[in-house]
């Protein structure tokens, strides 16, 4: 049954209009959407596929499922090849279009060949709500949540309050897409989109192509919104006419007069280049301001900046000129169909005789494979996120930035601003001539087979692949010590940590459970084993627990290792999703200060939680520190839907228990 339904003549209201099938458009209450397509990727999908054959699923349910793989190709041995192998043979399985290793990123590949106007996406990456960019509803979820839609269950999130960015003036040269999306960052911080959709309008919009907008739409997620939205307008048309898909356009467009919860404006006129500082994207300050800092790599590439012409203009920047000495200039096409029209152009050329190091399409470096900086030297990424050690260098310092900011420091060693380095050598900004057709290449797109044939098909498991842990239900009393207490922003990169060493074990819950935390505390793994059996530990943070990536990872490892129940001041909204998904109850404090007066080695004491967590109980918990002999005053956010599986141990479990 449809829930109660309402509009105010925005994009995002409308759209979530006509996918709701859950629930009342009011925000904070739950609701639940009908999903179209979804999209894995390998660093999260083959947990996925290991949900869907927990859920005895027998095919997909969307419209269209897409397994990309782009984050983990390095193979420096066979566990990675393996997990190709697994994933393949399991989206055959499952009736789930396969991108082969090298095609691409997942955002823009997804963007080129699948994205449909109007339609809604869900995706076990943070970053699916670039998608927006073409006025899709995409969110990024965790993965059993995606696994979920495939099975042709709703997505189910708190309704958000619509935030519209009102976008007027044009961007000046060597300011560019990544430039507006920093200064929402620098406004606002890391957590100002939290529990909001961003949706831009306004007339500054005429000068955003597409995937100017997918840069912008991207690191929404670093704002902590739930998506962000763009208009299906002429920029979208033109877009999918040079994709071959103009097919494909529905023009969507807010109302006269729509009606945003909150407003905000932009003159992009009056913008200027901006640099994320390390160790947090929110960290924004002008370029001029920390210009001169020696820098060692720069790297072109990400999902956050995948389009044509953030490559392009790098190329006529560096046109005839030498990377500086002792810099590292590394560019990772975001897909093969842009390294195809770079090439195409002889931009690839141009780039390669000045010295960049071209390496294949993927995320790579965003993730910590590969590209890694030498410890303490300045590292400038087009990337979307900068947390300590996600680089895949424990002492790094990866500043984030425009693929302008990030040429001009190439060229000249330092941090540059890159309109002093135009004014310098009497440079005008590039004018770029982008093909109006793209090269389009869909060899590396693998179609499911037919029903009958893909019933025939098992997957191919490695030894590296486990299965899914069992968990037990949550216990009436939680009787557990403190193991570790955390600040603020503390991200998943640092929960269950990405790179070189433990990536290649994601398919490995018991063996990447030991990489859990030990950027906060190298001990943590084994103390938490030591005391699994024995009822388990707690953890104490502070606000934003758990940002960043979507990866299910850094919840279902720290449950493997015995984790009941976090107290928090507050999450991030994937994380806070995945935690209830595997049976942890996410808490949080009344009172903000009663966090820093709980101590690692404190036991608490959490009775009663059965009757707490039952169906339409009051919110309010309390837990007792048998230790300090102190009481402290707790809440939860769970819907109905959540308690039931944090009180079965897992929504998993919570489906066995209702399936007849």
């Amino acid at each position: 049954m449809a829930g109660t339904r309402s509009s105010d003549g925005t994009v995002a209201h409308r759209l979530i209009e006509e996918h709701l099938v859950d629930g009342r458009m009011a925000p904070g209450g739950e609701i639940g959407l009908g999903i179209d397509q979804t999209l894995t990727q390998d660093a999260t999908g083959t947990l996925v596929m290991q949900e869907l054959e927990a859920l005895a699923l027998d095919r997909v349910r969307t419209d269209l499922s897409v397994q990309y793989v782009d984050h983990n190709i390095l193979q420096a041995d066979e566990r990675n090849a393996e997990d190709h192998l697994f994933l393949r043979s399991a989206a055959r399985r499952y009736g789930v279009w396969y991108s082969k290793p090298g095609n691409g990123v997942s955002h823009p590949t997804h963007m080129q060949r699948f994205g449909v106007p109007g339609k809604s996406l869900a995706g076990s990456d943070s970053h699916t709500c670039a998608a927006g960019s073409l006025g899709m509803l995409a969110i990024g979820v965790g993965g059993l949540e995606v696994a979920l839609a495939m099975a042709g269950q709703p997505l189910y999130l708190t309704m958000p309050r619509i935030w519209g960015v009102r976008l007027t003036g044009t961007l000046p040269d060597w300011v560019s897409a990544k430039d507006v999306i920093l200064e929402l960052l620098r406004r606002h911080g890391v957590k100002g989109g939290v529990g909001r959709i961003l949706e831009y309008h306004g007339p500054g919009l005429a000068g955003l192509t597409a995937m100017d907008r997918h840069v912008i739409a991207n690191m929404g997620a670093e704002l902590g919104a739930t998506t962000s939205l763009f208009p299906a307008d002429d920029a979208v048309r033109d877009f999918l006419r040079a994709e071959g898909r103009e097919d494909d356009f529905r023009e969507i467009t807010a109302e006269p007069g729509a009606r945003y919860d909150l407003e905000e404006e932009i003159d992009l006129s009056a913008l200027e280049p901006l640099i994320a500082e390390p160790t947090s994207p929110g960290n924004v300050v002008p370029v001029r301001e920390v210009a001169g800092e020696p820098i060692g790599q720069a790297v072109i590439g990400s999902s956050a900046n995948p389009g044509l012409r953030d490559f392009a203009v790098a190329a006529a920047m560096v046109r005839g000129r030498q990377t500086a000495a002792g810099v590292s200039f590394d560019v990772n096409p975001t897909s093969r169909e842009i390294l195809q029209d770079l090439t195409r152009m002889g931009a690839t050329f141009d780039l390669l005789t000045a010295g960049a190091r071209l390496h294949q399409s993927g995320c790579l470096g965003c993730i910590g494979m590969g590209q890694a900086p030498a410890a303490g030297r300045n590292s400038l990424r087009t990337f979307p996120r900068n947390f300590p050690g996600r680089s895949g260098t424990e002492d790094d310092a990866v500043w984030l930035c425009s693929p302008e900011t990030a040429t001009a420091s190439a060229l000249t060693g330092a941090i540059t601003d890159p309109r002093a380095w135009a004014a310098e050598h009497d440079v005008r900004y590039p004018a770029l001539e982008l093909p109006e057709r793209a090269t389009v290449n869909a060899a590396m797109l693998e179609p499911p087979p037919a029903p009958d044939d893909a019933a025939r098909i098992r997957p191919e498991r490695g030894p590296n692949i486990s299965a899914l842990p069992d968990f037990d239900p949550l216990p009436d009393t939680i009787d557990a010590p403190v193991l570790l207490t955390a600040g603020d922003h503390v991200s998943t990169d640092e929960i269950s940590p990405a790179g070189a060493r433990a990536l290649p074990y994601r398919s490995n819950i018991p063996k990447l459970a030991e990489f859990s935390l030990v950027r906060l505390d190298p001990d943590y793994p084994r103390r938490a084993a030591e005391l699994r059996d024995r009822g388990g530990h707690l953890i104490v943070a502070g606000e934003n627990w758990g940002q960043g990536s979507s990866r299910e990872h850094a919840a279902i490892t720290l449950r493997h290792l015995g984790l009941r129940a976090v107290l928090a001041q507050s999450y991030a909204r994937i994380h806070w999703q995945n935690l209830a998904n595997f049976g942890v109850l996410p808490l949080e404090f009344d009172d903000p200060d009663d966090q820093a007066r709980i101590q690692r080695g404190d036991r608490l004491r959490l009775d009663g939680l059965r009757e707490a967590l039952a169906p339409g109980a009051p919110s309010e918990l309390t837990a007792r520190n048998t230790t300090r002999e102190e009481t402290y005053r707790l809440h939860h956010r769970l819907s109905d839907r959540q308690r039931r599986a944090v009180l079965s141990g897992g929504t998993i479990p919570a489906l066995a228990r209702t399936t007849p």
